[in-house]
Parts: C-alpha cells; structure tokens; sequence
C-alpha cells in the first residue's frame, strides 16, 4: 500500500504499524511523489494525508482516480480538519473513507483491514440488466451500453446493493450499515457524497437522474428508466 504524509513522525508510525500487521508500504511525503507512485506501480490501498505539499491530498485523490492502474483501489484520507464540508470534499474526490487527526493507531489499523477486506472481497450474486446498465458482480463490471463505466469498491457495492432490489427505497442508515459495514460509523453526508460520484458516472443528467433516485425524507432507489 502507499502512504502519502508530510509529517515523518506520523508517516514512520503509521508505515510501522502496517508493517506490523504484515502489510508491504510505500510511502511518500509530499503530493507530487505519491501520484508519480501511484501512476507507476498497483496498490492494494492509499492513504492519503489532505494537507500535502506540492499537491493536496484531494488533487491527489482526484488525479488516482482518473488513472485506470489504481482507479478502482480503496483510498482512505487523512484530515487534521474537523468541518464536515472538508469530510465531504473528500469523499466528493473519490475518497471511500475517512480519518480526523489526531487519531489512535488502532483504529487506523482497523480502517484499513475493513477497507482491504471489502476490496478484496468477491460477489457471487447475479448478473444483473437494469435498462442499458449492466452490471457483472462476479468481474466487478459495471457498462452503460457500449461503455464501461470504471466505479471504487464501495460505489460498486451500492450500485450493485440498489440493483439488485430495484424500485425498493432505502434510508441513509440502512445503506452506511450496507456499505460501511457496522464497524463503521459515518454520518449521512457519506452516503450523500457516494451517491453523487455514481450519479456522475453513471446519469446522462446527474442533475435530472433516471437510474439513482432520491426518495426525499426516505432515501434512495435505483430504477430502471421509463
């Protein structure tokens, strides 16, 4: 995996413990080092710190992310602020989680295995065709006509999550419980935050979705378009 902070004292710390855990690390101290990295080799995992020199983390993030060599890949981001607009500006860049520093050793650990945990694990649910969208859970594909459309971890499990139970409207508890698991605790804005990415790539009009639809004061529901 590789880890992208300026400050070496929580870099060496956070690259022990990993390595601890039996997990390979890379790491860098600024922006511009981590994205040469993450264009020039695979990753499991990134983390990445938001306030980089050279290159914030976001940019960082938002540049991976256009990459196909790491597009797909968890990215976990580090954040010594503690407004929600800056949480969510994270996730908006294709961030899948969080951390606020300071923070414990521990539950970084514990993030990350939860991360490697979903992006490793494999669905053996069906192939599924909503409209021109479809979606193949057992290669992680999602193609909107002639086109793939390349989706993170988590976007692909609530895509495939709300496909698979067309029509049905979920609330924004039930689907972090989904997506995140109940290890981990996020607020709605998360699922606000997905949810917008995969209207993005997926809606002709994200302003005017036919696919992922809010349900206001319910949540949401995939549909297949009229």
């Amino acid at each position: 995996m590789l880890v992208v902070e300026d400050d070496a004292h929580i870099r060496d710390l956070v690259v022990l413990h990993l390595q601890l855990e039996g997990l390979t690390v890379v790491a860098a101290g600024d922006g511009a080092t981590g994205l040469r990295l993450a264009k020039a080799d695979p990753f499991d995992l990134l983390i990445l710190d938001v306030m980089l020199p050279q290159l914030d983390g976001v940019t960082v993030c938002r540049a991976v992310r256009r990459e196909s060599l790491n597009g797909d890949v968890p990215i976990l981001m580090l954040t010594a602020r503690r407004e929600e607009s800056d949480k969510v500006l994270g996730l908006e860049s294709g961030a899948d989680d969080y951390l606020t520093k300071p923070f414990g050793v521990r539950e970084l650990v514990a993030r990350v295995r939860a991360l490697l945990r979903r992006s490793s694990g494999q669905l053996s649910e069906r192939r599924i065709e909503l409209g021109d969208l479809r979606i193949d859970p057992s290669r992680r594909v999602v193609e909107r006509g002639d086109t793939s459309v390349p989706l993170t971890t988590l976007e692909f499990d609530l895509l495939y999550f709300l496909a698979a139970r067309p029509g049905r409207v979920f609330s924004r508890e039930a689907l972090m419980e989904h997506v995140w698991g109940t290890e981990r605790v996020v607020d709605e804005r998360s699922i606000d935050s997905l949810v917008s990415r995969l209207r993005r790539k997926l809606e002709r009009d994200p302003a005017a979705p036919a696919y992922l639809q809010t349900v206001w004061g319910a949540g949401y529901r995939l549909m297949a378009p009229a």
